[in-house]
């Protein structure tokens, strides 16, 4: 399979990091661009953020000296701050793409009529597009936006997004196949994704449920899909790039990575190491510890270690608790397709703006409610 094209940015494995907050900063980025190609996004920072010169926003933005194309997601629910947010990116930090954010569940997003809630506003939404697109046009950037299948079953905006992507010059659209309400519980719906192929002339990537490499394939041949988006399958993964980029290429795909447990060592200490040139070695092991659990998930690693390597401070630290692992360990493989990260179950109910399901517009009324300046979470 060819790689991705968005505008003018080739991408030549069809693979997407999914941005995750407080995962995906630079040092995990390049850590998984070391395994394989594809686009690595940021993790979203809100435009109300960077058009105000947040500091916490600002510590976000950083790249790796090694990434050469620089992707970051933005959330907002105002058109105005969320042009200005994209002109600030391809001017001021040689951003090659931005992704808008209409997938996030969280509640404290939706309650604001921001992430998943915003794409109910069509005409809202298209005004929030038609801004970045003109912002990034003179850089000709590629604008492109996720989003779920809607707010639950009984209002669905996929399709209509889809429209509205197209219609307002936006480079491609993620769909993540699950609605706000179901936020990552149950199965993701690819037949929604199969569905929105046919409904648009532009690209289309699938998220969800993508474990390994095996089910990245399996997607795209159900649903036409131009790529996919990867979020939670890598998580203590970062060698299933490898796996993507494998499953890929011209010679298709070769056998799943399974790595022994010297050499998911090997990975942490890696992992560590470049938390602690961006960061210090003290919060860069306070960054690391969230990562243990999904690294040794499956290994027979016992409890006290694993407890000592969720407390590490020092990548000296580090040395001596890796070095008590089994090197020899064979990788779990029970661990192979099972789901990772956060699952949870659907949200009884969905927390809105009042009156948001009142009417379609967003412009007129409004109803919605401008984000905190230093709001950030995943989608």
């Amino acid at each position: 399979m060819s790689g991705l094209r968005l505008g003018s940015l080739e991408v030549p494995t069809p693979v997407v990091l999914a941005p995750m907050a407080g995962i995906t900063n630079a040092a995990y980025r390049r850590l998984c661009a070391e395994h394989g190609a594809g686009l690595y996004v940021c993790e979203m920072i809100t435009s109300r953020g960077l058009v105000e010169g947040d500091e916490t926003t600002k510590r976000m933005l950083v790249f790796d000296e090694a990434e050469t194309v620089r992707s970051v997601q933005l959330y907002g629910t105002d058109p105005a701050y969320v042009g200005q947010a994209t002109r600030i990116l391809c001017e001021d930090y040689g951003v090659a793409h931005v992704d808008l954010n209409f997938g996030c569940p969280v509640p404290k997003v939706t309650r604001k009529g921001g992430g998943g809630a915003l794409p109910w506003k069509r005409n809202l939404l298209g005004a929030i597009l038609e801004e970045a697109v003109a912002a990034a046009a003179p850089f000709d950037v590629p604008v492109t936006m996720k989003t779920r299948k809607g707010l639950d079953d009984d209002h669905l905006t996929f399709l209509d997004a889809g429209r509205i992507a197209q219609e307002t010059g936006v480079a491609a659209i993620a769909l993540h196949g699950r609605t706000v309400a179901q936020a990552y519980s149950g199965q993701a719906d690819w037949d929604a994704i199969g569905e929105l192929v046919a409904s648009v002339d532009i690209p289309v990537l699938g998220n969800g449920d993508i474990w390994e490499a095996a089910d990245a394939l399996r997607m795209i041949e159900e649903t036409g899909a131009a790529g996919v988006v990867v979020g939670r399958g890598c998580l203590g993964r970062p060698w299933l790039f490898r796996d993507l980029a494998a499953a890929f290429s011209a010679d298709g795909p070769g056998e799943t990575t399974l790595p022994t447990l010297g050499e998911v060592a090997a990975m942490m200490r890696r992992h560590a190491e470049l938390l602690c040139e961006h960061m210090g070695e003290e919060r860069g092991c306070k960054e690391f510890r969230k990562h243990v659990t999904w690294y040794l998930k499956g290994f027979r690693a016992g409890g006290e270690l694993r407890r000592s390597l969720g407390l590490v401070d020092s990548l000296a630290a580090l040395d001596r608790l890796l070095a008590e692992l089994d090197p020899a360990e064979p990788f779990p493989a029970s661990e192979l397709g099972a789901p990772r990260g956060r699952q949870g179950a659907p949200r009884a109910r969905i927390v809105l703006p009042e009156g948001w399901l009142d009417d379609t517009d967003g412009l007129s009324g409004g109803v919605g409610v401008l984000e905190d300046v230093d709001e950030t979470t995943g989608g």
